[in-house]
Formats: C-alpha cells, sequence, structure tokens
C-alpha cells in the first residue's frame, strides 16, 4: 500500500513539473484559459471605462478573437508598462496585448510579433499655456516636459531633449496633472492616448510633430525562447489580416492613421 501511495506521489510529482515546465501553448490548452496582460487605462487599445468598468479597445477585440480561435475562455490581467517585462517574463500572463512599442531594451527581454500599428509622438499641453504653440517651442531653456517611468517616451524624450527640463513621474495620471496644474509644460504621449485626452478632457491641446519625430512600431509581446506559441499568435495575426478582421478593428478603434504597413507575403510572420 505504501510502494503504491509512493508511485502515485511520484507520478503526480512528475506530471506536475512536465507542466511547469510545458510550453505556453500547452497551458493554455490543458487550463483551457489564455491570460492577457492588459493596460486598462489605455484609450482605444485596452480601457476600461471608469463608469460602466467594461473593457473596449483594439487590443480587447483581438484578445477575444485570439481566445476563440485557440478555443479557450479569455482572462484579462492588469499590467502597465512600468511591470510589463516582469508580469510577462514571471508568466502572470501568456501574453501582453496593449499596444506594447518595440524599443531595445523590451526587445532583449520580450518576443514581439510583426507590428500591426506605428505611432509618432504627441505632447499635450493646456489651451492656456502660451509658452508652446507650436512643436519646434517644446525643447527650450525654462520648458519643463513631463514623461511617465516605464513608458517609451522616457528614453526617447532622455536622449532627444536638449534644452527642456525632462520631469519623470511615477504614473501616467502624474503627468497628466503635472501638465494641467501648470507645474509642466506640456507631457509626451502617442496617437491613442492623445485622442482620449482630446475627447474626454476640456483643458487639452495637441501639439504634433511638424515632421517625423520617432516612429515606434506597436506589438504583442511575450516571454523568448517559446517558439511555438510565438508561432501559433503569428499564424492567427497573419489570418487576422488576410481576412479581414485586424483592419476592421483597428478601424472600429478610429486607429487607421496609425495602421502599420502590410506585411508582405511570404514573410516570416505569414
Amino acid at each position: 500500500m505504501k510502494r503504491f501511495f509512493l508511485a502515485g506521489a511520484s507520478t503526480l510529482f512528475l506530471a506536475q513539473t512536465a507542466f511547469a515546465q510545458s510550453g505556453l501553448l500547452e497551458r493554455i490548452q490543458a487550463a483551457g484559459e489564455l491570460r492577457v496582460c492588459i493596460w486598462p487605462d489605455y484609450y482605444g487599445i485596452s480601457y476600461r471605462n471608469p463608469k460602466t468598468q467594461q473593457l473596449a479597445g483594439i487590443d480587447i477585440d483581438m484578445a477575444t478573437a485570439l481566445a476563440a480561435d485557440l478555443g479557450v475562455s479569455l482572462k484579462f490581467v492588469n499590467s502597465s508598462f512600468a511591470t510589463l517585462v516582469d508580469d510577462v517574463t514571471a508568466r502572470r500572463c501568456d501574453i501582453a496585448m496593449f499596444a506594447i512599442g518595440i524599443t531595445p531594451a523590451r526587445a532583449e527581454k520580450l518576443r514581439f510579433t510583426a507590428p500591426h500599428l506605428v505611432s509618432d509622438i504627441y505632447a499635450i499641453t493646456t489651451k492656456s499655456n502660451r509658452r508652446i504653440r507650436q512643436w519646434d517651442d517644446i525643447d527650450k531653456p525654462g520648458v519643463v516636459v513631463a514623461v511617465a517611468k516605464g513608458t517609451l517616451h522616457e528614453p526617447i524624450m532622455r536622449d532627444k531633449l536638449r534644452q527642456a527640463t525632462l520631469l519623470v513621474t511615477e504614473t501616467t495620471r502624474g503627468r497628466e496633472q503635472e501638465v494641467e496644474s501648470g507645474r509642466a509644460d506640456v507631457f509626451m504621449t502617442d496617437f491613442p492616448f492623445s485622442r482620449r485626452m482630446l475627447e474626454t478632457t476640456d483643458w487639452a491641446r495637441l501639439v504634433a510633430p511638424s515632421a517625423v519625430y520617432h516612429l515606434t512600431p506597436y506589438a504583442y509581446a511575450m516571454v523568448k525562447g517559446d517558439e511555438r506559441w510565438h508561432a501559433r499568435v503569428e499564424r492567427f495575426m497573419a489570418k487576422a489580416r488576410r481576412n479581414g478582421q485586424l483592419m476592421a478593428a483597428i478601424r472600429r478603434h478610429k486607429l487607421d492613421p496609425i495602421a502599420a504597413p502590410a506585411t508582405p507575403a511570404g514573410s516570416a510572420s505569414e
């Protein structure tokens, strides 16, 4: 009896170990659930309406479609750009789907799908700010530029600013508060978030670059080294491109100005 118990325990341990070491696709299929990291403050991408608590955005649509394609249920996991790498590498989620900007620092630690969006950098100031009238007014002595910690704008603006003062806030809400209060002149953001500010506030004013400033491709992120899971997601995205599902989601959320160029036929992502 004791021998039988030990054998059963050993079998269970081996099964649990194999499950823990299996790839994400196997885990998802075994659990019947896809866990997707989102940043629920990302307008047009993965935004939770504060009044209804409902999620909406292109990546909510695409996550729902991916789960359906896999034949599993869907669970959203709250994340942020500051915790993105830890959340993905610690496997708190199977994939991050909130328009992740592909940067060199992130690419060292995460595996990305082929980009489906690409955005330049935009500035938000107040309607009453007299110092900032156009893009060329930003990098001047005495101007304070706010960025949120962990966003792609932090390293980019550290590199690009020569005369203005950079202010790094702990949260995205913090950068908005700094500008609205007048403690900062502008905060830097992207196309989707700039839409949120213009559509949901009465004080924000957009300052767009006069020429291309710094384009960043956006994609989905997952752990490195799991080729089967990466290939499965890429197959889903390739199909969504071919059948128009991806572009329909992009247009539904008014993101067509930043849709990435179509992937050439026969490329690796196909």
